[in-house]
């Protein structure tokens, strides 16, 4: 079983969003408009409600929201939005940075917020689903069989 990164997702998520802006910058001069900007706050907004509402199921649950010790999660959180994503906190993230990049208009970004979810995909949530298989058996493996990684 991989073991989960010692890394922070949210720190992950401020160098991507820091990443992308020094990347737009150095691109040249900007082409956002108005419009891209307006686009950008909307995604990055569905974003921080998304992230929100997987928070707020976990605090129902009374479950841990560490994601360096998935082991010790004390409940299956499968309602609310964990109906449509298993991972809305991160989907929430990756919400947000597409939003900031949307916002910045930068084509580079797009690239950034792909490598964040590739991240994401590759670091930090097999471990997290390791851990929640061994921990709930067969009722893991039967919600991860329903419901999908992101949407």
């Amino acid at each position: 079983m991989k073991r989960a990164p010692k890394v922070p997702p949210l720190l992950v998520l401020g160098v991507a969003a820091g990443t992308a802006w020094l990347i737009d910058g150095m691109a040249g001069p900007s082409l956002t408009t108005p419009g891209f900007q307006v686009a950008g706050v909307l995604v990055a907004s569905l974003g921080v409600a998304v992230a929100l509402a997987g928070v707020v199921e976990f605090r129902r649950a009374q479950t841990t929201v560490d994601p360096f010790h998935p082991d010790r999660a004390s409940a299956l959180v499968v309602g609310g939005i964990y109906r449509v994503t298993r991972n809305p906190m991160y989907l929430g993230f990756a919400l947000l940075l597409a939003g900031w990049v949307l916002a910045l208009a930068s084509l580079p970004g797009v690239v950034v917020t792909l490598a964040f979810v590739l991240y994401l995909n590759h670091f930090q949530i097999p471990p997290e689903e390791a851990a929640l298989s061994v921990r709930f058996g067969e009722a893991f493996d039967y919600y991860k069989a329903r419901v999908r990684r992101w949407l």
